[in-house]
C-alpha cells in the first residue's frame, strides 16, 4: 500500500513538471487559472535553478532538469525496493521512458475530455477546456487535414488516442515493474 501511494505521488510530481514544460511549449495562456496552478506548484522547486540553468529558447530548462531528476529518483526508489541494481545510464533510459509514458497518458486523457466537450458542448469556454485545447490542438491540427468533420463531429482525436494508447502500452511493457 505504501509503495503504490508513494509511486502515485511521484507520478503526480512528474506530471506537474511535465505539464509545466508542455504548456510552455504549446504557448498556453499563462494567465489561465490551470496554468497558474501548475506554475505555482512547481515554481518553488524550479526557482533556485533559474539562476544556474539558462532557458533555451522557449524551453523551460530548469523545469526539464527537475522533471529528469524526479523521474530518475522514481526509478531509483523502485529499483531499490525491488533489489535491482541499475547503472545510471539505465536509470536515465527508464526515466525517459517513464516521462514519455506519462506524457502519452496525459494526452490520452486530454484528448478524451476535448472529444467529449466538442460533442456535448461545442463552443463552451472555461479555463480547463482552454488549457486542454491549447495542449491538444498542435497534435490534432495535422490529423484534421486528413479526417474532416463528420456530421459536425470532430473525429480526429480518436485515431490519435488509439495511436497514443498503443505507444503507451509498448512503453509500459518496456518499463516493466517501473511503470
Amino acid at each position: 500500500m505504501f509503495y503504490s501511494l508513494f509511486t502515485t505521488l511521484l507520478d503526480l510530481v512528474i506530471c506537474a513538471f511535465l505539464l509545466r514544460v508542455l504548456l510552455q511549449l504549446v504557448k498556453a495562456n499563462f494567465y489561465n487559472p490551470i496554468s497558474q496552478l501548475i506554475w505555482k506548484v512547481t515554481q518553488p522547486v524550479v526557482m533556485p535553478l533559474v539562476r544556474l540553468v539558462p532557458r533555451i529558447r522557449n524551453i523551460d530548462t530548469p523545469a526539464v532538469l527537475m522533471l529528469a531528476v524526479v523521474a530518475v529518483l522514481d526509478i531509483w526508489i523502485v529499483a531499490s525496493i525491488y533489489g535491482q541494481g541499475l547503472e545510471f545510464s539505465q536509470m536515465l533510459g527508464l526515466a525517459a521512458l517513464k516521462v514519455i509514458s506519462l506524457g502519452l497518458r496525459i494526452y490520452i486523457l486530454s484528448l478524451l475530455v476535448v472529444t467529449i466537450l466538442s460533442w456535448v458542448g461545442p463552443g463552451v469556454s472555461n479555463p480547463a477546456a482552454n488549457v486542454l485545447w491549447s495542449l491538444t490542438e498542435p497534435v490534432l491540427k495535422p490529423v484534421r487535414r486528413v479526417i474532416p468533420l463528420v456530421a459536425g463531429l470532430d473525429l480526429s482525436p480518436i485515431p490519435v488516442m488509439i495511436l497514443f494508447q498503443a505507444l503507451d502500452t509498448w512503453m509500459r511493457t518496456l518499463l516493466g515493474l517501473f511503470h
